[in-house]
C-alpha cells in the first residue's frame, strides 16, 4: 500500500503496526476547520485500509489536543459550511469515521480538550491524559445544542446523571477528575505524555490482531445495544437552535466576550 495521502491540517504517520494521527493547527489550538473534520474522515478511511496497522495514536501539536469547532467557521467566516445541517453532518461523519476503524484508537489529551474536540476523544477507543488536561462542553454556553453523536457517546462513557449535568453547565474538568469520571485512563506529567501514549500503543500492538479487532468489535456491540451513538437529528437541533431568538442572544453574547479578551 502507498503512503499516507498529504492532508493541510493534520498529519499520518504509518509504518507498522502503530500508526500516528496528528492534528497539525497548533497556531488555533487545533480547532476542527470544516477542512479538518473532512481530512480526519479521509484519515480514518485510509488507516482503516492499511491491514498492518493494529492501533492508532491520536494526537493534537503544541500547547492542547483540541479547542473544539472553529468558531470563525460557525460564525459564517471563511470555510464555513453551508448551513449548520452541513457542519453538524461533517462533524458526526468525523466522529462515526473515527470510531469506525478497524484499529484500535488512542487519544493522548493534553491542553484543552473542548467540545468538538471532547467529541473526537470520546470516538476513540481509550484515552490518556497529560495532568494539564481541561476537559469540557461549551456548547451550551454558546448557544448550541451538543451535536455529532456527543450526548450518546458521552452518557456512554460517564452516565446519564455526569452527561446531563457536564452538557448543560459546560464546566471544565480537569485530568484528575475526569480520570475519577471514568473519561480518561491513565494521567501522566506534560512531559512525559508523548512516551506514555506510545509506549502504551506498542503494548497494544503485541496483542494478536484477531483479538484486538474482535475485542474491539464486541465491546462496540455492546455499547450500541445499551445506546445508540447514531447522530440523526443534531442537525435539526442544531439549525433550530441557530433560529432560536435566546440561543442567537447567547451566541452574540459569547462570541462578543470571546473577541474581547486580550490574546
Amino acid at each position: 500500500m502507498s503512503g499516507p495521502p498529504a492532508f493541510t491540517t493534520l498529519r499520518v504517520a504509518a509504518g507498522g503496526p502503530v500508526a500516528e494521527l496528528t492534528l497539525t493547527r497548533p497556531q488555533v489550538l487545533n480547532a476542527l476547520s470544516p477542512r479538518t473534520l473532512e481530512e480526519l474522515a479521509a484519515a480514518a478511511a485510509w488507516l482503516d485500509a492499511a491491514e498492518e496497522v493494529r492501533v492508532v495514536l491520536v494526537r493534537g501539536e503544541g500547547r492542547a489536543f483540541c479547542a473544539g469547532f472553529d468558531l470563525g467557521a460557525l460564525a459564517g467566516g471563511e470555510g464555513a459550511p453551508p448551513s449548520p445541517e452541513a457542519g453538524a453532518e461533517l462533524g458526526a461523519a468525523m466522529a462515526e469515521a473515527v470510531a469506525g476503524m478497524r484499529a484500535t484508537t488512542v487519544a493522548a489529551l493534553h491542553g484543552h480538550c473542548l467540545g468538538g474536540g471532547m467529541v473526537l476523544a470520546l470516538a476513540c477507543d481509550l484515552r490518556l491524559a497529560a495532568a494539564d488536561l481541561r476537559l469540557g462542553l461549551p456548547e451550551v454556553e454558546l448557544g448550541i445544542p451538543l451535536a455529532w453523536g456527543g450526548v450518546p457517546r458521552l452518557v456512554r462513557a460517564a452516565g446519564p446523571a455526569v452527561a446531563h449535568e457536564l452538557i448543560i453547565t459546560g464546566r471544565t474538568l480537569d485530568a484528575r477528575e475526569a480520570q475519577a469520571l471514568r473519561l480518561v485512563g491513565e494521567v501522566v506529567e506534560p512531559a512525559r505524555l508523548e512516551d506514555a501514549a506510545r509506549a502504551f500503543a506498542a503494548l497494544l500492538a503485541r496483542r494478536a490482531p484477531y483479538l484486538l479487532e474482535t475485542t474491539k468489535r464486541q465491546v462496540a456491540a455492546a455499547a450500541e445495544a445499551l445506546l445508540p451513538a447514531g447522530a440523526e437529528g443534531d442537525a435539526a437541533l442544531l439549525a433550530a437552535a441557530i433560529e432560536d431568538p435566546g440561543c442567537r442572544e447567547q451566541m452574540t453574547a459569547y462570541l462578543a466576550a470571546r473577541a474581547s479578551r486580550p490574546g
